[in-house]
């Protein structure tokens, strides 16, 4: 069985079990929602999708706007919210001037927002979190990585990339350089120092192969400075998976 009929099989029936008919997904424009999008219009139908653009300031929806239109969603489905006032609120209280934590305040207002609109609708919400950002850390915890149901939880960033393909995304998406867009200009390969291409390949090895970074370096298919680099950075991130610490 293919991974198009797993994953829109495992819609169906989770949102069956739940007794839920509706759907509430942040879209960014990204090829992560850009396909958790395409996948809950193909399981649910996109009459029961409701998808909720989140720019922050004068950032574009555009990318956003394509690809809800692409899936033929009823425009009375969408609704955009500007987070600007609720992120410079928080900012101007708690007297914000780190980027990070700014971040972190942008990504938990948006979880705040996206919520919500699941309450009023009586809906479910659709995370778009990727099997590497998750061992990588690359998350907000409470923010962006806050939902009900996750369709791409366990495919790599490389392989959420060839299921838009299989669905016939724009190209355009597939092409795009995946940001979290949390401040003007960045990038999640510039800022964690590596191409998601070469990181899936070693966190293959390190996650499904359950190989040492050694054994890993010792097949020399790698280079031995990345491989460490990734290895570090998924041990450093290794407490959002397990916070919080429990008695």
């Amino acid at each position: 069985m293919s991974e198009l009929v797993k994953i829109t099989d495992f819609l169906r029936q989770t949102f069956s079990k739940t007794g839920k008919t509706k759907a509430v997904i942040a879209v960014s424009g990204g090829i992560d929602s850009a396909v958790a999008l395409t996948f809950l219009v193909r399981a649910l139908g996109s009459e029961n999708v409701y998808p909720i653009m989140l720019p922050f300031a004068n950032q574009s929806s555009e990318d956003s706007k394509k690809i809800i239109t692409w899936n033929g969603i009823p425009e009375g489905n969408t609704r955009e919210i500007n987070i600007e006032n609720f992120v410079k609120s928080f900012q101007e209280k708690l007297q914000i001037d780190s980027p990070v934590r700014l971040g972190n305040i942008k990504a938990r207002s948006r979880m705040i927002v996206v919520f919500d609109l699941a309450k009023e609708l009586d809906a479910l919400v659709c995370g778009t979190e990727n099997k590497s950002e998750k061992h990588l850390g690359y998350f907000t915890r409470f923010g962006d990585a806050a939902s009900d149901i996750e369709p791409l939880s366990t495919l790599y960033k490389t392989q959420v990339r060839e299921l838009a393909q299989e669905l016939g995304l724009p190209q355009e998406f597939i092409e795009k350089a995946p940001s979290a867009e949390l401040w003007s200009g960045q990038t999640d390969e510039e800022e964690m120092g590596f191409s998601y291409e070469v990181a899936d390949k070693v966190l293959v090895e390190l996650i499904d192969n359950k190989r040492t970074v050694d054994e890993i370096i010792a097949r020399g298919e790698f280079d031995k400075l990345l491989v460490e680099r990734v290895a570090e950075r998924v041990e450093s991130q290794k407490f959002k998976q397990v916070v919080p610490y429990e008695f």
